[in-house]
C-alpha cells in the first residue's frame, strides 16, 4: 500500500507542554505521511517527500492539520437540551436533562439522537470521545451500532442510578449488573469500548457502587467514568447520603473505583489532600469549562491539579456545556483561567495538548492517538479558514506560528472543519472542498 502525504501547516504536541517547553511541534510547510490506518511520519514536507518518494501528495496548503480532538466528557442523550441557560446543576437536571433522558426509552428516538450526536462530534473535528450513555439498554445498543458505523473512536456505557432522579431512570442493583454485563459482551472490543458509568454518588446507593466494583473486577480493559465535586449543593447532599465518607472522592475509593482507568468529570471544588489522592491513584479529571460557567458551578483549580500530578483533559459536557466544539472549549478554559485568582495563563501549545493528547492519555490511548508520532492511528482534523473570514486574514498575516495556533482557538469553529479522519478513514468531509 502506497503512502499518502498531506501537505499543510501542522501542529501537534507529542510531549506535555505543561512539563516540556518544547512539547509543541510546528511545521509551517509540513507533511503528514499516512499509510492505511497509520501515520508513517510527520515533519517538514521536503523531508517527508524524500523519505517517501512514491507517495501521492495531497496539497492542502492554506489549511491546518491538527490531531483529532479528544472529548473526555460528553452526554449522548443531551443533544436536544443544549442552550437551557439560567439554572444550577440540580435544577437543570430536573427541568431539562432528566425529562429528555427519559425519552431515550423509545428506540426510534434514541436512534435519531445517536445520529445527531455522532455527526456533531465528527463535524467539529472530534475523533475520540468518552461518552455518558443513556439509562436504557436499547438506547445503548442503538448508540454502539451507530458509533461503529460512523467510524469514530467511542468509549461509553449504560448510565445507572437507583435513587433521587426520576423513577423511569432507576434500576435495581441486580438489573444493573445483568444489563451492563450483557452490553459488555455484545459490544466491548467490537469497534467500541465500554465504560462502567454510575451517574454520580448522589444517585447511586452503596449496593449500586458495589455492582460497579464487581463489573470492573470481572471485565478486563473496560473503563470507569462518573461525576465528582461539580456543584456545592451536590457535594452537600453526597455528604448527607454517605456520612461515613471523609469527602466525595472517598465514596468512590471505598469501592475501588478510582484508578488509572477512571475519568472523573468536573472536580471544581477539591481540597489539596483530595487532589493528592487523585494523583496517587493516577486517575484523570475531565475539565468542562463551558459547563462550569453555564451552570455556575465555579472556577476549576487547574494549577492545583497539575501541581498534584492529576491528569487533566477537556470535555464539552454536552448538554450542560454550550456545544461540541473542542476549540471553543479550549478557549473557554483559557478565559476562565485568566479570571481565576489561582489560574494559569495557558499557552496555545497547552490548549492544543488539553484538546488532543491529554485526552488520549486520560483514556489510556496515548500510544494510539492524540499526536502525529509515527505508528499512531491516522486521526486528524483539517481546518481551513472560510474565504474572507477574520480567521483567514489573521492566519495569512501572522508572523509567528504560535500566533496562528492561538487564532485557531480564538476564531475557528465548525465552519472551518473541512475533513475529519479516524484510522485513516473519512468520517466527515465538506463536499464543496473536495477539489482541494
Amino acid at each position: 500500500m502506497n503512502a499518502e502525504i498531506l501537505r499543510a501547516t501542522i501542529y501537534h504536541t507529542p510531549r506535555n507542554p505543561f512539563l516540556d517547553i518544547g512539547g509543541l511541534e510546528t511545521f509551517s510547510d509540513g507533511g503528514l505521511a499516512i499509510e492505511g490506518e497509520r501515520i508513517r511520519g510527520c515533519g517538514d514536507f521536503d523531508e517527508l517527500r524524500r523519505r517517501f518518494p512514491a507517495a501521492q501528495v495531497r496539497d492542502l496548503r492554506g489549511g491546518f492539520l491538527l490531531p483529532g480532538f479528544v472529548d473526555s466528557h460528553v452526554h449522548y442523550p443531551q443533544v436536544r437540551v443544549l442552550g437551557a441557560l439560567g439554572h444550577e446543576l440540580l435544577d437543570w437536571l430536573k427541568q431539562s436533562a432528566l425529562p429528555e433522558e427519559a425519552r431515550m426509552r423509545d428506540r426510534d428516538h434514541a436512534r435519531c439522537v445517536a445520529g445527531e450526536f455522532l455527526r456533531a462530534l465528527a463535524s467539529h473535528g472530534t475523533t475520540t470521545a468518552l461518552v455518558f450513555g443513556a439509562h436504557f439498554t436499547s438506547a445503548m445498543d442503538v448508540f454502539f451500532e451507530a458509533a461503529v458505523s460512523a467510524g469514530l473512536r467511542i468509549i461509553s456505557g449504560l448510565v445507572i442510578s437507583d435513587r433521587m432522579l426520576v423513577p423511569q431512570l432507576h434500576v435495581s442493583a441486580a438489573e444493573a449488573y445483568r444489563q451492563n454485563g450483557d452490553l459488555i459482551r455484545r459490544h466491548h472490543g467490537r469497534g467500541v469500548e465500554y465504560a462502567v458509568t454510575p451517574r454520580f454518588a448522589l444517585s447511586a446507593s452503596e449496593a449500586l457502587l458495589e455492582v460497579c466494583q464487581t463489573l470492573m473486577r470481572e471485565h478486563q480493559g473496560i473503563r470507569f467514568q462518573t461525576h465528582i465535586n461539580e456543584n456545592t449543593s451536590e457535594i452537600a447532599e453526597v455528604a448527607r447520603l454517605f456520612p461515613w465518607a471523609s469527602d466525595y472522592l472517598a465514596v468512590y475509593e471505598k469501592f475501588n473505583l478510582v484508578s488509572d482507568r477512571s475519568v472523573l468529570a468536573h472536580n471544581v471544588h477539591a481540597a489539596d489532600e483530595m487532589l493528592a489522592r487523585l494523583g496517587a491513584h493516577r486517575a484523570a479529571v475531565a475539565h468542562c469549562p463551558s459547563s462550569n460557567a453555564s451552570l455556575g458551578s465555579g472556577l476549576f483549580p487547574l494549577r492545583r491539579h497539575i501541581k498534584a500530578g492529576v491528569r487533566v483533559a477537556l470535555g464539552t459536557d454536552v448538554g450542560g456545556g454550550t456545544g461540541f466544539g473542542m476549540l471553543k472549549e479550549a478557549l473557554q478554559a483559557y478565559l476562565l483561567q485568566r479570571l481565576s485568582p489561582e489560574g494559569l495563563t495557558l499557552t496555545p501549545a497547552q490548549l492544543l495538548y488539553l484538546a488532543t493528547r491529554a485526552g488520549a492519555e486520560a483514556l489510556g490511548l496515548s500510544e494510539e492517538t492524540g499526536d502525529f508520532s509515527a505508528g499512531r492511528s491516522a486521526d486528524f482534523v483539517y481546518l481551513r479558514p472560510p474565504e474572507g473570514s477574520p480567521l483567514e486574514a489573521v492566519t495569512k498575516n501572522a508572523e509567528d506560528a504560535r500566533q496562528v495556533l492561538a487564532a485557531l482557538f480564538t476564531l475557528a469553529g465548525s465552519e472551518s472543519v473541512v475533513e475529519t479522519r479516524v484510522r485513516g478513514r473519512e468520517v466527515y468531509r465538506v463536499e464543496e472542498m473536495c477539489a482541494l
